[in-house]
């Protein structure tokens, strides 16, 4: 039983905050590298050697990775916890978008879904095993420059046929992260790979990465005791072929969604 109350504890965190962090963070960051080394760099490299679909396999790798990631942020620190219903972990053939509050944005959702792609900056691309990782996970580089751009294209040739056969794209259209939990301006590129893979948009909405992994700084927050959600917004089916659809339409009801997150839309109710 523990002796102290909610308020004690509240009381020593914040005392022992900057040591916490530290600790949480070399914890965790430590599962990061080492981890990988030792527990996943062999599962990668059996995949790579023996795997039908390397691309599927290092997908799948990646999601366990993620999973052990956030697993190891629990342990480290106790006081937050996750919500993240059954029916977001079961969502296939679509283009997912999402705001964008915190670096973790993208591993929470490699770590909710087996069979992901995402877009990732080009710069990552040129990092040594790394960017290879990326390429051999169907990964696609944010911009189109030098050989990154065969990739790119082999990635939109194959896309629709990969949303058909299951798997999900993700992309955080804001492009980057938000300081203040507010909606940034919406990029077109996740509007149109929907519309030439005729695809459904699933709308997300993260809550509280932010508390979790703050934006400007270098440390994990030991004290952190916020939920951190994954809420689905809509799914949405445009009439692609329409005369009138138009991918601004389509941005402006994304946009409106995730301002105003929590109503009723297309049969979805908040989670």
């Amino acid at each position: 039983m523990n002796p102290y109350s909610k308020s004690e504890q509240h009381f020593f965190c914040r005392r022992l905050k900057p040591l916490l962090d530290l600790g949480a963070t070399v914890g965790i960051w430590t599962y990061f590298t080492l981890g990988f080394v030792v527990l996943f760099s062999p599962l990668y490299l059996a995949a790579w050697i023996t795997a039908e679909n390397r691309e599927l396999a290092f997908q799948r790798l990646n999601h366990k990775f993620y999973r052990g990631f956030f697993f190891v942020a629990r342990i480290f620190i106790p006081g937050h916890r996750w919500q993240i219903p059954d029916d977001i972990r079961l969502i296939r053939s679509a283009v997912i978008v999402c705001n964008h509050l915190s670096y973790l944005d993208p591993l929470v959702l490699i770590s909710v879904f087996e069979r992901h792609k995402t877009i990732v900056k080009s710069s990552f691309f040129k990092v040594p095993i790394f960017g290879r990782m990326l390429l051999l996970s169907g990964y696609i580089p944010s911009a189109s420059e030098g050989r990154l751009s065969a990739v790119m294209i082999e990635n939109m040739e194959t896309m629709k046929a990969y949303l058909a056969s299951g798997g999900n794209l993700f992309i955080f259209p804001e492009g980057t992260r938000s300081r203040d939990g507010s909606i940034g301006s919406l990029n077109k590129g996740a509007f149109k790979i929907a519309r030439l893979c005729r695809a459904p948009v699933v709308v997300l909405r993260i809550y509280n990465t932010d508390k979790l992994f703050e934006p400007g700084k270098y440390l994990f927050n030991a004290c952190a005791t916020e939920t951190i959600r994954v809420e689905q917004l809509a799914r949405i089916h445009p009439d692609y072929q329409s005369d009138t659809f138009a991918v601004s339409e389509l941005m402006a009801r994304v946009r409106s969604l995730l301002e105003t997150p929590g109503e009723k839309t297309d049969g979805v109710k908040k989670s």
